[in-house]
């Protein structure tokens, strides 16, 4: 995915790094959840050891499920699969959407259920590397259940060009013509709005390193939130229309579950608000969570239920490294040797790429680069412009988690 400024690489990476509904005290670190169980949120506070029956025979009675993950985290997904499994076995008439997909490659999935693509063919198909870059083999078992169990699969997304468009014009700015069939989303909540502005400020801080002047007011704001809100309605469009189309006279519609980033489905605030504004009511939030998650954090309204994911041993993470040599050039820092199967050869950059711009700044100096590099925590991404031949190219250079 390409993607025009740093603004917009907060935006997609919003279901891995939205901060916490709730600040913590400094000495404020109960542990609640218990690892490998259920625990409920609600109004009086998290109830842990849930039986897991009574949480998946209520999430079965729902109209839509969202099961939320953290991208590039291997657990999410096992625990995604183990929840799919079980929903299915109550509920078997189900169809599965996919944030990963835009909708053009719809025909795709539908090949893939019914047995007639490989894998590769299927990855060929759905542009999968340049679409969403994520390791495949983490998704892999998903749809391989949906294909095993003859489960429809839906893309739920749109192409990235229509939000990059949003970020920089809002909403109002794009002609009907270009909206992707989106129709205009459902006003967001304030709480919505809040957790918004917190991210537009660690984009004002990454970018220039100092967030006194970001402004609930600025026109980058209302279009960064117009970015998210078109994102959460094209794929609760998406869901609602697909349970409209299955619906039938002698029995209910099927379950529909959605597969997405956390940020699309903590508190109700995204997909869910938006399915609501569709008509569709009876939605279950659940989430995958560490076990090691302060109590605080915990709040009524996060979700239906939460899944406690015991951290693993992980062994130690090395400074991250492009694999580049560098040299400075009039216009910015050229690439002289990209190293094979280094990050950067990973991302697309090649020996004589220019990069003129990084983290949404002009970048003039090989060692501001190698600076900004050094700081990226594991698993975020790092936004980079740069020039190639005459064209020129936005990337996004995504960092292991190290998971």
């Amino acid at each position: 995915m390409r993607h025009s400024c740093i603004a917009l690489s907060v935006l997609l990476a919003l279901a891995c790094l939205l901060p916490s509904a709730t600040t913590l005290a400094a000495d404020d670190r109960t542990i609640c959840l218990e690892a490998g169980r259920w625990t409920v949120v609600d109004s009086d506070g998290p109830r842990t050891g849930a039986e897991p029956s009574a949480v998946l025979d209520a999430m079965a009675g729902r109209d839509v499920v969202l099961l939320g993950e953290q991208h590039d985290d291997a657990d999410h997904h096992r625990w995604q699969l183990q929840t799919l499994a079980a929903l299915h076995a109550r509920r078997p008439d189900m169809q599965i959407g996919f944030e990963m997909f835009p909708r053009r490659v719809q025909p795709a999935l539908d090949r893939w259920v019914a047995g007639e693509l490989s894998e590769q063919q299927f990855l060929e198909q759905v542009e999968w590397t340049e679409v969403w870059s994520m390791p495949a083999e983490l998704y892999l078992p998903l749809f391989h259940f949906a294909r095993l169990n003859k489960v429809p699969m839906l893309a739920l997304n749109i192409d990235q060009s229509l939000i990059r468009k949003v970020a920089r014009t809002g909403w109002s700015g794009v002609p009907d013509a270009e909206r992707g069939g989106v129709g205009s989303a459902a006003a967001p909540s304030a709480a919505y709005v809040d957790i918004l502005f917190d991210v537009h400020l660690q984009h004002a801080r990454m970018r220039a390193g100092d967030d006194k002047k970001a402004s609930r007011e600025d026109e980058a704001f209302r279009n960064f939130i117009d970015s998210q809100l078109v994102w959460d309605r094209a794929m609760a469009e998406a869901l609602a229309a697909a349970r409209g189309a299955a619906t039938r006279i002698d029995g209910p519609p099927p379950l529909m579950v959605g597969i997405m980033g956390s940020g699309h489905v903590r508190f109700g605030h995204g997909v869910a608000h938006q399915l609501k504004d569709l008509g569709v009511a009876e939605v279950g939030l659940l989430l995958p969570m560490s076990a090691a998650t302060p109590c605080t954090e915990l709040v009524a309204g996060l979700a239906d239920a939460v899944f406690a994911i015991q951290e693993i041993a992980r062994s130690p993470i090395p400074p991250p490294r492009l694999g580049v040599s560098l040299e400075e050039h009039q216009k910015g820092v050229r690439i002289a040797q990209v190293s094979e199967g280094s990050l950067a050869a990973r991302t697309g950059l090649r020996a004589g790429d220019v990069i003129v711009e990084a983290a949404g700044a002009p970048l003039k100096r090989s060692a501001v680069l190698a600076s900004l590099v050094r700081a990226q925590p594991p698993g975020t991404w790092l936004p980079i412009k740069l020039i190639r031949a005459d064209e020129t190219l936005e990337l996004i250079v995504r960092f292991p988690s190290g998971s």
